[in-house]
């Protein structure tokens, strides 16, 4: 089984793509994880998934994928959370997960994703704070 990256690690592998990148995406990038960091102080930045950006608390809350013409925010346990200022626009017909695809120029609403950033820890902590029920230890008697 692979380790994981460590958090210090994954950090500078998140800078080093966002440079890399040297392009509106890479902007992008470093704004997007700036609102994270903002919206959650506690975030934690891995590199997953052989080059993918992924910010935790309590479980993943999204990742900051690159791809030619977008940043996309794919957030793990989206479809389970409100988005009244509509920020979700892919991945919309899926069962657990949402995104926001990112194009060149256009403005992110830095309250509204901080809003959602903050509702995906605090799902992540709720779930994470059930336990799970205990499979039932057979009695020591015996019907008869």
């Amino acid at each position: 089984m692979k380790r994981p990256v460590p958090v210090e690690s994954a950090s500078a592998f998140i800078d080093e793509k966002i440079k890399e990148l040297g392009d509106w995406r890479g902007k992008m990038l470093a704004k997007v994880r700036g609102i994270i960091h903002d919206a959650d102080p506690e975030i934690v930045e891995e590199w997953k998934w052989m080059g993918t950006p992924v910010f935790s608390h309590g479980g993943i809350v999204c990742t900051g994928e690159t791809y030619k013409n977008i940043v996309k925010m794919t957030f793990a346990k989206g479809a389970a959370l409100k988005d009244p200022a509509g920020l979700f626009n892919s991945g919309l017909d899926g069962n657990v997960r949402r995104a926001i695809d990112i194009h060149e120029g256009n403005k992110v609403d830095e309250a509204a994703l901080k809003e959602l950033i903050r509702a995906a820890v605090a799902l992540n902590l709720h779930l994470k704070g059930k336990s799970k029920p205990k499979p039932r230890r057979p009695s020591g008697k015996r019907a008869g």
